[in-house]
């Protein structure tokens, strides 16, 4: 299924991923929050959005790291320098738990950056201060992890729409040539960039192959491994950050 379908466009990678029907996949279902998981909010003017109940468009969670400040959610959510996106975490109905949060960098891989490599579809945002604190001042962050093929693993993330809750749904991690799969019924556009997490690890976000997946019982995620651990390191770092061109889409359904 298309994740952000209006808001981006153009670039069609035409990537074919096996879709392997699994009967009994288990139903993602809604809670009221996930623990260091929000939604995000593109655009938003002067930090209004979240606010006036505006339409929030894709998920992130807070990352550990030595900086105390990043996010990570798919880079097909992104667009130009990041700045106006905003992260309200543990959203949940009119609810604001923890503030909103404004991005002020992100950081993409260069295989994102020259091709739109769905084994690549990770962006890690920075996100300013807020009186005085940094968010995994208040937000834990997850530490980032390696996925293990056939332990659980826990999907979630914010369907499209204005407020509302994070659905999720646990099931038995697989690996494929291009990252992981899981088999869950009812996610849909707005859960991009939703984490992926085993043994208290972050280990994907829901995006890759198809921006996640295009049939309703299938999420993918982009591997992580060293690649995804040199993306964090250079955001903790805290230098300049990427900018992303305009008018793409990384892989239509």
């Amino acid at each position: 299924m298309q994740r952000i379908t209006a808001l981006v466009c153009g670039v069609l990678l035409g990537f074919a991923v096996p879709q392997a029907a699994h009967a009994e996949a288990p139903a993602a279902y809604e809670v009221e929050t996930v623990p260091s998981t929000g939604a995000l909010f593109y655009p938003s003017v002067s930090g209004v959005g979240p606010r006036i109940g505006a339409p929030h468009f894709c998920s992130a969670s807070v990352v550990a790291s030595p900086s105390h400040d990043l996010l990570a959610t798919a880079a097909h959510c992104v667009l130009g320098p990041g700045a106006l996106i905003e992260f309200a975490p543990l959203l949940h109905d009119a609810e604001l738990p923890q503030g909103v949060w404004t991005v002020t960098s992100m950081y993409i891989d260069p295989a994102w950056q020259e091709s739109f490599d769905p084994r690549h579809d990770l962006a890690i945002l920075r996100v300013a201060p807020r009186d005085g604190k940094r968010i995994e001042d208040v937000v834990p962050g997850l530490p980032l992890g390696t996925p293990q093929s056939g332990a659980p693993v826990t999907v979630s993330g914010y369907p499209m729409g204005s407020r509302g809750r994070p659905l999720t749904c646990t099931a038995p991690l697989e690996t494929t040539a291009d990252g992981s799969a899981l088999h869950c019924t009812g996610f849909g556009e707005g859960t991009s960039g939703g984490p992926w997490v085993q043994n208290g690890q972050l280990v994907g976000v829901i995006g890759g192959p198809e921006q996640g997946g295009c049939t309703p019982d299938i999420e993918y995620s982009s591997p992580f491994g060293p690649d995804t651990q040199a993306l964090l390191a250079r955001a903790a770092a805290g230098g300049k950050g990427d900018v992303l061109p305009v008018g793409f889409t990384a892989n239509r359904c």
